[in-house]
Order: C-alpha cells, then structure tokens, then sequence
C-alpha cells in the first residue's frame, strides 16, 4: 500500500473468520500528532489483551510506541496454533498453574459449563466493569467479557473478548484459547456457587436421596454453601461426551 507522509496505515489480521469487527482490513490513519499504538489500536476497537503482537514495517514494537507519519502496522491476535517467543509477545505471562477465570454479566451459561469442568469462574449478574477488573487483578483472574470497554481498562493483564452467542461455542473458544482439556479432572466445583465440592459418605445423606439414586450410586460430593449434593449421574456422561467434543474441535 503507498502510505502519505501524513498517515499511518494498521492491518489488523484476526483469528476468525466471521467477524465484523476485524478481519485482515487495512485502516488508514491521519497522523494527529504523539499517540502510542496502544492508544491507536484501541481506537478502532480492538482491546489490548486480544493483541499478541505489533509490527511496525516489518518490525515488533511494543504498546509504548509512539505512532510516525508513514508507519504500516500489522497487529496480530493469539494464535492458537503458533507461540511466539517471550521477548516478542505483548501477552503478559500467566502466574498460575491453572487458568481461573471471573466473568462479565453476559456470560452466566458459560460460567455454569467452566465450573461444571472444574475451573474456578467467579461470576455475579450484577458485576460491575470496574469491581471486575480490580477482582481479576487482585485474585489473578482471567476476565472473559463481551464488553469491549472492559478490556480496554488499563489495569486488564488477561483477558478475553468472547465472540459467540452460543454457550456451547463459548466454551470452545475458552477451551481452545486456554488449552484447557489438559487441565480437567473431573468435576470439582459447585455450578451454583462456584465452591470446592467435598466428598462426602452416603450414609450421612441417604434420607435425602431418591430411591434409584440410593440404588445405583456410591459416590458423592457435596457443597457445604449450597447444601447441593453431586453424583455420577446422567449429567456427568453428558460433561464427558462434551469434554471428548472439546478435545476434537
């Protein structure tokens, strides 16, 4: 592309095929005098932690860099299938062991499958933008949100723009983003509550046991701050058939 003396040029290359928002266009700039990529980026809608690298004619620069007259940037997205090294990504390094995870109001569904698979998901219908930013900074939470306005708070490290309506292709996108297939053992949390889920002796719980339940099961959990009781049922061949899903997609 032939670049002005007056205009920066930004090539945002996206992860996916179907969205409006960026996919592989060209957007030409008028050079308004000192402002970081960062902040241009932004600009045209694309949040800082959806960023895992900036090329500027050729060459990785990082959030701080001032935009020139003339600049052609090619800003990249996490790639699934490709790591970049740690000196050229601008994805800051996960502390954690394992991901956990605090989601914006949109995503209930999705929090209810995330905790159903064992993974620490805190999660409120009445969570506001800036309570959720300063939970995931404080308690290392990766933030997963609809809300474009959220992730571009400054104090975001981790995060992830969830593209789906369909809780089902949300969590592909989690699990795919994530590699969280690696991470399951089985079902660990309370999916009201999200609390650790505690093994606890039949004989103590019997009486409130349907008369099949009592017949066909041995083992159970328990959530102390629901009082909800967990077995093997149906509904854990469901989560295995989904997590075999998961694994091939």
């Amino acid at each position: 592309m032939q670049l002005t003396a007056k205009c920066t040029t930004i090539r945002n290359l996206d992860r996916t095929k179907n969205l409006e928002l960026i996919n592989g266009r060209y957007y030409l700039h008028h050079y308004r005098g000192r402002q970081t990529i960062k902040d241009r980026v932004e600009s045209i809608g694309v949040p800082h932690p959806e960023v895992a690298l900036i090329l500027k004619n050729g060459e990785p620069v990082d959030f701080s860099y001032l935009v020139q007259p003339g600049d052609l940037f090619s800003i990249y997205p996490p790639l699934y299938n490709f790591k970049l090294s740690a000196e050229k990504t601008l994805l800051p390094e996960y502390p954690l062991d394992k991901p956990k995870f605090i989601l914006d109001v949109h995503l209930g569904r999705l929090a209810r499958y995330l905790r159903r698979f064992g993974f620490d998901t805190a999660y409120r219908n009445d969570y506001l933008d800036p309570e959720i930013a300063d939970i995931a900074e404080k308690e290392e939470r990766i933030i997963l949100s609809r809300d474009l306005g959220l992730l571009m708070r400054k104090k975001v490290k981790w995060a992830s723009f969830i593209w789906n309506d369909d809780p089902k292709e949300q969590l592909k996108e989690v699990f795919n983003r994530y590699s969280l297939s690696q991470y399951y053992q089985g079902e660990s949390r309370c999916v009201n509550c999200n609390s650790k889920l505690e093994k606890i002796d039949k004989e103590e719980i019997i009486e409130r046991l349907e008369p099949k339940t009592k017949k066909y099961f041995n083992d159970f959990r328990y959530c102390k701050t629901c009082d909800k009781i967990y077995w093997r049922g149906s509904h854990f061949k469901k989560t295995e058939k989904l997590l075999n899903r998961l694994k091939e997609s």
